[in-house]
């Protein structure tokens, strides 16, 4: 009985997940997507809290570290081009680096302005933004960085 009433469930789970995922492939609109971002190299995952805003991890990793940084994003819808909208917000990360002179941990406060595009028909969707950040605690990293962001693309769940 409980073999059958497991198996239930996950073919329901099942199901669901893959009308979401089918509404997803033919909506202009996602709730989640998960892929890669370009510069330096990272993973991303963006979640959609609700209509107008979403949260986003990043796990940068490049030669000299790693960097995990956190945003809330807002979003707003640009007129006569469906399924493209412009994003604002802030953020939040922590680094972990290493280069000739040793190693160095710092945290810091971001920004970030883009656009987002979701295809029709495709499960795809693609962004590009600046990241701009103020990061503080270690001596070489101190102060204003502005080149940070990049090309992300992600599979919409």
């Amino acid at each position: 009985m409980k073999r059958k009433l497991l198996t239930a469930a996950i073919l329901m789970i099942a199901g669901l997940t893959t009308a979401t995922a089918q509404s997803n492939v033919n909506s202009q609109d996602y709730k989640t997507a998960l892929g890669v971002k370009f510069y330096p190299g990272a993973i991303t995952l963006k979640h959609f809290v609700d209509d107008k805003a979403a949260v986003e991890g990043i796990g940068y990793f490049f030669n000299y570290g790693t960097r995990i940084t956190g945003l809330y994003e807002i979003h707003g819808d640009i007129n006569n081009a469906p399924g493209l909208k412009w994003y604002i917000g802030p953020g939040a990360h922590i680094g972990f680096y290493s280069n000739k002179y040793g190693g160095a941990t710092s945290v810091g406060v971001d920004g970030v302005l883009g656009l987002d595009y979701k295809f029709k028909g495709a499960p795809i969707n693609m962004s590009l933004d600046w990241q701009p950040s103020f990061e503080f605690g270690n001596k070489y990293n101190n102060g204003f960085n502005g080149n940070w962001g990049g090309l992300a693309i992600r599979y919409v769940f």
